[in-house]
């Protein structure tokens, strides 16, 4: 019992962070239509803009200014760099998004250097919450979890309840009407995108206290944003969100698993040959292949549901 409810726990806290991080992703693709390969190298430079700014004013000024400085550094490069091949289409936007990642991981090694940064969690949350069976639940994880709910509350919002959210959601379908009624179609754009860049931020700044702010961070979890994306259905908020829980509780459930595949299938009634595939493949423990667990999930969801859980668009 013990053992499920700190899982649990931990990985709802997880899935949350990688919600933070594939909202903003999710909203520039379901108002923009591009995919954006530098979103995980934005998440990156708002914790280190984070570690930065903590180390100089402490670490709720930095909730603010790190998740701004990145939101117009992402606007800025939507105006200047992605606007100009943007009609060229998407194959040019994913290109110039991959460049942009290199140039970021490059100037964070020559800013801050390549080891890893000494951000640490605020002391006001650095301690245990509750106990559950003698193990401690950290005060920054169940804020992380706080945070993004906020979040997640606060852009569904913004999109359905506001005026701002009904235009940005009718220039994607209907820019001219939108351009007719007086709004500035690329101005809209340039908001969005810089706001998805400002979410990653965000995520980047708490993030990074949480875990390891280093410069291979972006290129660590960059692919499993994708994975949660694609999973739960390409332009779709709430399937970011469902698929961002589901992945996070699974492989964390799996990372505290220590008994094979094999052993594991006989304790829930399997009865598993290891002729097939060799006795090897059979003796991996659960906890080693927790990294896979995403992109095994990705290939059968492409496979059986290519939409994903929650998803309504083709691309």
């Amino acid at each position: 019992m013990e053992f499920f409810i700190i899982s649990l726990l931990n990985g709802l806290s997880y899935g949350l962070l990688l919600f933070m991080l594939s909202s903003g992703l999710t909203l520039i693709f379901s108002m923009m239509g591009v995919l954006n390969f530098a979103h995980a190298s934005f998440y990156m430079l708002g914790a280190y803009f984070g570690y930065t700014v903590t180390q100089l004013v402490g670490f709720w000024p930095a909730l603010l200014i790190g998740p701004l400085v990145v939101a117009l550094l992402g606007a800025g490069f939507e105006k200047y760099c992605l606007r100009r091949v943007h009609k060229f289409g998407h194959v040019p936007e994913l290109l110039i998004t991959f460049g942009l990642s290199f140039i970021i991981l490059e100037t964070v090694q020559l800013i801050w250097g390549t080891s890893s940064a000494d951000y640490r969690i605020p002391a006001v949350l650095d301690g245990p919450l509750f106990t559950v069976y003698g193990t401690q639940f950290p005060a920054y994880r169940a804020f992380m979890m706080l945070v993004a709910l906020i979040m997640l509350v606060s852009v569904w919002l913004l999109l359905t309840r506001t005026r701002v959210g009904l235009v940005i959601q009718a220039a994607l379908t209907h820019p001219d009407t939108v351009e007719a009624l007086g709004h500035n179609v690329p101005r809209v754009f340039m908001l969005v995108f810089g706001g998805g860049a400002a979410l990653a931020g965000l995520a980047g700044v708490i993030g990074g206290a949480a875990f390891v702010t280093e410069p291979g961070m972006a290129g660590a979890l960059g692919p499993v944003i994708f994975v949660v994306v694609v999973v739960g259905g390409m332009g779709s908020l709430s399937g970011a969100f469902v698929a961002s829980l589901l992945i996070g509780i699974i492989q964390t459930f799996a990372v505290g698993i220590d008994t094979s595949i094999m052993g594991t299938a006989s304790q829930v009634g399997l009865n598993i040959t290891p002729d097939t595939f060799g006795y090897a493949v059979w003796k991996l423990k659960i906890s080693q292949i927790a990294p896979i667990l995403p992109f095994m999930f990705l290939v059968l969801m492409l496979i059986f549901r290519p939409k994903g859980l929650l998803g309504k668009r083709e691309g």
